[in-house]
C-alpha cells in the first residue's frame, strides 16, 4: 500500500504544482503591463478631472474676491469713496454691481 500511495502521490501532485507555476508565470508576465498602465493612469489628467480642478479654482477666486469686496465696501462705507470695489474675477462670481 504505501509502495502505491508513493507512486500515486507525486504524480497527484504534479498537477497542482505545474499549476502553481503557471499562475506565477502569468502574474510575472502581467506585472509590467499593469505597472505600466498605472503609471500612464498617473501622469495623465482626465477631462473630468480637469473639470474638478477648474471648479475648484473658480469657487477659490470666488471666495477670495468675495472677502476683498467685503473688505473695500466696508472701507468706502467709512470714507464715501466707492471706486475701489473690485470686479468679480468671473460672471460665476453672483455678484453684479
Amino acid at each position: 500500500m504505501r509502495i502505491l500511495l508513493a507512486l500515486i502521490l507525486p504524480a497527484a501532485l504534479s498537477g497542482c504544482l505545474a499549476k502553481a507555476v503557471v499562475d506565477t508565470a502569468v502574474d510575472v508576465a502581467t506585472l509590467p503591463v499593469k505597472a505600466g498602465s498605472k503609471a500612464v493612469d498617473l501622469a495623465t489628467t482626465s477631462a473630468s478631472e480637469k473639470d474638478e480642478k477648474f471648479i475648484r479654482r473658480m469657487r477659490k477666486d470666488c471666495e477670495r474676491w468675495e472677502k476683498d469686496r467685503e473688505k473695500a465696501e466696508r472701507k468706502a462705507r467709512a470714507s464715501g469713496d466707492w471706486s475701489d470695489i473690485p470686479e468679480p474675477p468671473n460672471q460665476n462670481c453672483g455678484y453684479t454691481r
